[in-house]
């Protein structure tokens, strides 16, 4: 029997009987990533480093589950690993920023960056691609990876250098394993602009306390459509790059900025 086009079955992008994992999924882009893919059908793991607040959105969501990651940590990532069964999506969304020119950029702070947005996307899909190459293998569609990059990675942006290198490693990453697993898994990053998260928030506390919505206004200038972006917008992209209608895409960098990087 053909489903009605009001049932879950005939609506696009759907992700029914697939199982995800969302890294930093307790706030910002990866909380809003977790609830469109339970919503999108998904089971969704929330590996986070701050537990309880994983624990609180999966209270909220039903279908995902809790699970604490340090992305940094080789020994937490086997951890977890342990816990997670099958895997049809993963989603490194995990990351921080840092500003600052080169000269500002002292060698602790680089290496942190790298640590945080470049060593972590590799440790964590090394640990968990076996699953993902797995999918494909059980007679599902491929395994799918996303990863959550940068304008930072495209174009330069003043007094964000370290933010720029390691964005762009990101996206080096992302085609990379597109082409080394053309058949077997999709690879695709996704390229936000500004985005209104607790993220740019902490940013605008620590850097700019005293001036707060001035560099609010310029962040919003900076993008032509003058608006920052909203999590649910990333989201929305991660779900569609997640599904069977993505298909055909692999190696690509999708941006969602505003208009930005066509000014």
């Amino acid at each position: 029997m053909t489903p009605s086009k009001d049932s879950p079955a005939a609506q696009p992008f759907r992700l029914e009987g697939r199982h995800a994992l969302v890294t930093g999924g307790a706030s910002g882009i990866g909380e809003a990533t977790v609830k469109e893919l339970v919503r999108a059908g998904a089971f969704v793991w929330i590996a986070d480093i701050n537990l309880a607040a994983a624990t609180a959105l999966s209270n909220s969501l039903g279908s995902s589950r809790a699970l604490h990651l340090d992305v940094t940590s080789p020994e937490s990532i086997a951890s977890a690993l342990s816990h997670v069964g099958p895997l049809d999506i993963l989603v490194n969304n995990a990351g921080i920023g840092h500003v600052g020119s080169i000269q500002q950029t002292e060698p602790e702070d680089f290496d942190r960056l790298l640590n945080v947005n470049v060593r972590s996307v590799y440790l964590v899909t090394r640990a968990f691609l076996p699953l993902l190459l797995a999918a494909g293998e059980s007679g599902s569609p491929v395994g799918a990876i996303v990863n959550i990059a940068s304008v930072a990675g495209l174009v330069g942006i003043k007094q964000r250098f370290a933010y720029c290198a390691t964005k762009g490693a990101v996206v080096a990453m992302t085609r990379q394993l597109a082409v080394e697993y053309p058949k077997t898994l999709r690879v695709n990053a996704i390229c936000p602009g500004t985005v209104e998260t607790p993220f740019v928030e902490g940013y605008l506390e620590k850097f700019h306390k005293d001036n707060k919505e001035e560099v609010r206004a310029e962040l919003r200038a900076r993008q032509p459509i003058g608006r920052l972006g909203r999590p649910e917008e990333v989201a929305s992209m991660v779900r569609y790059l997640a599904s069977d209608e993505a298909a055909f895409i692999t190696g690509s960098l999708l941006n969602i900025d505003g208009g930005w990087t066509a000014a």
